[in-house]
């Protein structure tokens, strides 16, 4: 297995990293077992979840993969092996925090949740699900921000970001990372976490690749 350092941290993940948004849907527990030390083995030591999961989402499966995750972590005792990314979600789902935007309450609110899921006490890598505004995925009315409404999304970024940083000293998150996120949204938080510093975004989770 090759192993590539995780943005500019000093982390080491896996080149291949685990998916798990099936498990609890299209995968029971068993397969997700299965899937989980058959990774290990083979030397991946990266694994991806949400609280949003799994897919396709609602509101009776919510929070089942990271369940899943956790009661693994704790039937092998192996935390210290797994390099474990989750996602807080973004507005949407109703049953998900009454569809309320990423902002200091809800991160604080949906880490501790995850964290409970999982059965671990700090997530490696947290990154937002979806931004808050219209993106081209989630909320597919895509548009060119106004001057006025660029600068509401900045205020909250920086926002974002602070509570980021509050997680990450109380132990609770080692870095975090974007998902579904724009240049526009990227290069923001990357500038404003360099103004204040604060916690830079390590990563990047879109469908796509260069």
């Amino acid at each position: 297995m090759e192993y590539r350092r995780l943005g500019k941290t000093d982390v080491n993940v896996s080149a291949i990293c685990l998916g798990t948004m099936t498990w609890g849907s299209q995968n029971n527990e068993g397969d997700a077992q299965e899937q989980m030390n058959y990774a290990l083995t083979q030397g991946v030591n990266f694994f991806d979840t949400a609280e949003m999961y799994p897919i396709p989402p609602n509101k009776d499966s919510y929070g089942s993969t990271e369940a899943i995750i956790g009661r693994w972590l704790r039937q092998n005792g192996n935390r210290q092996n797994i390099v474990l990314a989750s996602k807080a979600a973004g507005p949407g789902p109703k049953y998900i925090r009454n569809a309320s935007p990423l902002g200091r309450q809800s991160i604080e609110q949906a880490v501790d949740e995850s964290l409970k899921r999982l059965q671990t006490d700090y997530i490696d890598l947290y990154q937002l699900h979806w931004p808050n505004r219209s993106s081209y995925h989630f909320q597919k009315n895509w548009h060119p921000l106004p001057k006025t409404n660029k600068q509401e999304q900045l205020d909250n970024f920086l926002e974002v970001l602070e509570t980021l940083n509050q997680l990450v000293k109380l132990g609770k998150v080692r870095h975090a990372g974007l998902s579904n996120e724009s240049a526009w949204g990227t290069m923001s938080y990357l500038k404003l976490a360099e103004q204040h510093q604060l916690p830079r975004m390590v990563s990047i989770q879109n469908e796509y690749s260069l």
